[in-house]
């Protein structure tokens, strides 16, 4: 037996055969220009909208991350742009298809240029483009395979498409060669709760068919492993499973300290299940998904039917919603988002209230109408907040409309240096890990190669925590994290140690952050975060901390 290594972004234990993601269609040889290149251009009007309804209903069909995920990637073969850039090149002698893969082409190339959120994208306009390519030749759609039994899937890296419509019972683990811990791939393969590996580059020498035992806890695939130990430990990843699915209650140490156990809330299709979750609430609800598909801003009506919707499904517990994070990697069809040389530091977020601040107040008076409506303990925060007049700008005008309680979101280097003034100013902070460690650490949270920089142990990522929680006890103001580190069960008990007094994560983590709370004293939890933040590294951080718990 051999063991290969990557990054374990979704826990859990499977064993079984692997299968390989199926190649993009190959492109024919160019056969020069097009006999009608009006009717072409027509034909590529028709794929790229084919394919664009074919994410719509994937999207439909989806809930959660992955709904969010698809109706974002949908708005992109629909870009006007695109369809001008294929009539260019079928008008300069391309033959079709080859047009399609040059116009995607350019737009890839301008997404890396601009590097940040926007070079996030280029992967996926590559999935966008085989879809297109294949829809016009009449070939199958790239996806997954169907071997006709449950398998490991293997592949470079996955496209939304593929990720956000995987079937639990088909698809027992993921391996890429490629991604991040914050990944599109992590991040969705966390919701669905299958266990997932990425930056496994050594994947790619499998075989179709060889047999692995895949642990996404600890990062390994073992190759024809020996089919008993296989077994064995499928069957003790169950019973620990059962054990902890088995905890119920408020989050808090083994001592009785307090810690919230919120969830992470992304579109309206996500709410029953998540509001039937053991949870104290909603510690993140992304509003996004009122406006991405739309070529028009909802009216503040609109969003407060939803709002009401969110709040009257979480009835007696906290919601804090996140307003509106858009820019950079999310733009919006109704703004003039301009050009900017790096989107991933412009105006995104908060930032946005600048160019549109009706936008802004026309959320906030949405939110304030349903929270009367239904009476609800309903936060709200504003994200990218840089300085402390921002979160103080941002409080005032929540206040001044009925919502009591304003904070900000902790995702710039500068806000956790300045957490003091900047909570001075508003109720409450929320770090999201993933921003805050891509901004801190400098690092791409798509680029695989620097996974270890966007590791959330980093250890100058904790001690911002840590900085940012000091703040929040001096003021008596509370400080959750609403980022992917939340959801990590060894990593909870540190964020505890470092101050923290609520974590919230996808609906699926919550057993297990729970169990990993209970298992700990508030002096345990002390204790672990000192050991994190005085390591050299992410790795040594996670391993000193094993060795502490254990």
């Amino acid at each position: 037996m051999s063991r290969l290594s990557g990054i374990g972004v979704s826990a859990g234990v499977a064993a079984g055969p692997v299968a390989r993601l199926a190649s993009p269609p190959e492109l024919p040889p160019d056969s020069g220009p097009e006999v009608d290149p009006d009717a072409a251009v027509t034909r590529a009007h028709q794929a790229l909208e084919a394919v664009a309804a074919d994410l719509d209903a994937r999207a439909s069909r989806a809930s959660g991350p992955a709904a969010d995920v698809l109706l974002a990637q949908s708005m992109m073969p629909r870009d006007p742009a695109l369809a001008d850039a294929v009539g260019k090149a079928v008008a300069a002698g391309t033959s079709l298809p080859h047009a399609v893969h040059e116009a995607f082409g350019i737009f890839r190339a301008a997404l890396e240029a601009a590097g940040g959120y926007l070079a996030e994208r280029a992967a996926d306009l590559d999935d966008l483009c085989h879809r297109t390519v294949a829809e016009l030749l009449g070939l199958p759609m790239p996806g997954l395979p169907e071997p006709g039994h449950p398998y490991v899937l293997l592949a470079t890296d996955l496209a939304p498409a593929d990720t956000a419509t995987l079937d639990p019972k088909q698809v027992l683990a993921i391996v890429t060669e490629q991604g991040g811990p914050t990944s599109h791939t992590a991040i969705l393969a966390k919701s669905l709760g299958i266990p997932a590996i990425v930056a496994c580059a050594s994947s790619r020498e499998l075989a179709d068919a060889t047999e692995v035992l895949v642990d996404g806890r600890a990062g390994t695939v073992d190759v024809e492993p020996d089919p008993d130990e296989a077994e064995r430990a499928v069957l003790a990843e169950r019973e620990r499973a059962r054990a902890v699915a088995a905890s119920s209650g408020p989050g808090r140490t083994a001592d009785g300290t307090p810690v919230k156990l919120l969830v992470n809330l992304g579109s309206a299709a996500e709410l029953a299940a998540a509001s039937e979750v053991d949870s104290e609430g909603v510690g993140l609800l992304r509003t996004e998904f009122l406006y991405l598909s739309r070529t028009t801003a909802p009216s503040v009506a609109e969003q407060a039917e939803s709002y009401a919707e969110v709040f009257a499904a979480f009835a007696g517990r906290k919601v804090v919603v996140r307003t509106l994070d858009a820019g950079a990697d999310k733009p919006l069809p109704f703004v003039d988002h301009g050009e900017e040389p790096n989107p991933a530091l412009g105006v995104r977020g908060w930032r946005l209230s600048r160019r549109t601040p009706g936008m802004l107040a026309d959320q906030l008076a949405a939110i304030a109408e349903a929270r009367r409506r239904q009476d609800a303990d309903v936060w709200v925060m504003a994200p990218m907040i840089s300085t402390p007049a921002e979160a103080a700008e941002f409080a005032e005008r929540a206040h001044a409309l009925g919502l009591p309680v304003a904070g900000t979101m902790v995702e710039v280097p500068a806000a956790a240096i300045r957490a003091r003034q900047v909570l001075a100013g508003c109720d409450f902070a929320s770090i999201g890990t993933n921003d805050l460690g891509q901004y801190t650490l400098a690092a791409d949270r798509m680029a695989g190669e620097l996974a270890d920089l966007l590791d959330p142990w980093q250890p100058a990522l904790l001690e911002l925590v840590r900085t940012t929680a000091a703040a929040g006890r001096e003021l008596g103001k509370p400080v959750g994290v609403c980022g992917e580190a939340a959801s990590d069960p060894l990593l909870a008990p540190v964020l505890v140690g470092l101050g923290v007094t609520s974590l919230s994560m996808a609906p699926s983590a919550i057993p297990e952050v729970r169990a990993a709370l209970a298992a700990h004293t508030d002096a345990d939890c002390t204790r672990l975060a000192e050991i994190a933040v005085a390591a050299s590294g992410a790795v040594e951080a996670q391993a000193a901390v094993v060795d502490a718990a254990h």
